[in-house]
């Protein structure tokens, strides 16, 4: 079985619970922006998303670059890769637990073809 950082795993998924974070990654995800600028779409204080960008800087999913007194934030998926490569580590678990689920569904429905047709004429004896 493959190491996994776990420190890195639970601040990945910890930072990628929350829906806001989750829609500044995607703002972030079209390129670089500035704090001021990524907080205008949020229905929230500049603090607020403020406190969104550190647990995502934390977290190593934003990277931050200064100029001045003007803060820009950049995506950086490393952390999202990585989590991907754990879940797909349980992929091959999942697929053989569904195609066996979906073998043992497959068993409860009745057989097609040893069903009455609908359509087909009853005969009743008198």
């Amino acid at each position: 079985m493959v190491e996994y950082d776990s420190d890195l795993l639970d601040k990945t998924f910890g930072a990628l619970a929350d829906p806001t974070r989750r829609r500044i990654l995607a703002q972030l995800s079209e390129g670089e922006i500035c704090v001021t600028d990524l907080a205008k779409p949020h229905a929230m204080s500049l603090a607020a998303v403020s406190k969104h960008v550190i647990v995502l800087e934390r977290a190593g999913l934003v990277k931050r670059r200064k100029d001045g007194r003007v803060h820009s934030l950049a995506l950086d998926a490393k952390p999202m890769e990585e989590a991907q490569a754990w879940l797909d580590s349980y992929r091959q678990f999942w697929t053989a637990n569904l195609d066996g689920f979906e073998k043992y569904l497959e068993k409860l429905q009745p057989n097609k073809e040893t069903k009455p047709d609908d359509d087909a004429p009853t005969h009743t004896h008198n």
